[in-house]
């Protein structure tokens, strides 16, 4: 085993329960939020509160919260090489989660305008999260995911891909708009138009559950499932709390646009 692994477990084959417990308490972590979620909203953003510890500026805690989620697995890849790494399913899912949160952590934060402080409880539980998910997505693909050879193509290998690639570009292109809602010196809030948002209030959300859905239907393996379900969770009911909080906020709300999925819910 590697140096730090070694430090933290005994052999392979316990690192690699150890995993997959993460995996399933992750799930089981997905349905205490989800039951939590039904009476209280993610204390950030536009809900953020102060009963929730002393404010952070947004785009620090943006940054410092979800730099875990690139530089743990970064650690893993460069400085504890596995075969794995070299077999290409491995190579491209791993390839994907990068995607995701070199933007997120590295780009993401120096693009935000405005927005309300961070509470310290919600950034210490993001921190939390990103290093524990990032350990657990790429450990597990840097060193344990076995797939069968042909893996790639496979059906649920290239439709989680193209699932994976959709959802980036639709999260990609949501932010872009509410980053541009507001022009140079304006305030406060302002209906999203254009894109998935002409459909959905949370399109930013929806681009982001389809793309760990895809990364899920992709990986096979409870790793990625259990994260995939504990997004949907989070981000399901961010996306119907904005509904609400729009249609309150402006009279002229569309009455057509649905809150997560177009024409459905």
């Amino acid at each position: 085993m590697d140096t730090l692994p070694a430090m933290m477990f005994s052999s392979e084959q316990e690192e690699k329960y150890y995993l997959d417990c993460m995996g399933y308490f992750l799930i089981f972590m997905a349905v205490c939020t989800f039951f939590t979620l039904l009476f209280e909203n993610v204390p950030y953003g536009r809900y953020a509160s102060g009963k929730y510890g002393f404010p952070i500026n947004v785009k620090f805690a943006w940054f410092v919260q979800e730099l875990p989620a690139f530089m743990v697995p970064l650690y893993l890849v460069l400085w504890t090489p596995s075969a794995k790494t070299s077999q290409l399913p491995n190579a491209l899912l791993i390839a994907m989660y990068f995607c995701h949160y070199v933007q997120r952590s590295l780009v993401y934060p120096f693009l935000i305008r405005g927005g309300k402080p961070t509470p310290v409880v919600s950034f210490v539980l993001a921190i939390v999260f990103c290093i524990v998910n990032g350990y657990m997505q790429i450990r597990y693909l840097s060193h344990y995911a076995e797939y069968p050879e042909g893996w790639v193509t496979h059906p649920c290998f290239i439709i989680g891909c193209a699932l994976w690639l959709v959802g980036w570009l639709v999260n990609l292109h949501s932010d872009h708009i509410l980053r541009n809602l507001r022009k140079p010196g304006e305030t406060g809030y302002k209906i999203p138009r254009g894109g998935l948002f002409e459909y959905v209030s949370g399109a930013n959300f929806l681009g982001e559950i389809t793309e760990w859905a895809g990364f899920a239907l992709a990986g096979h393996s409870v790793h990625s499932t259990s994260f995939s379900i504990f997004t949907l969770v989070v981000l399901a009911s961010r996306a119907v709390a904005h509904h609400r909080w729009y249609l309150n906020k402006f009279e002229d709300y569309p009455e057509s646009r649905k809150a997560l999925i177009p024409f459905v819910f």
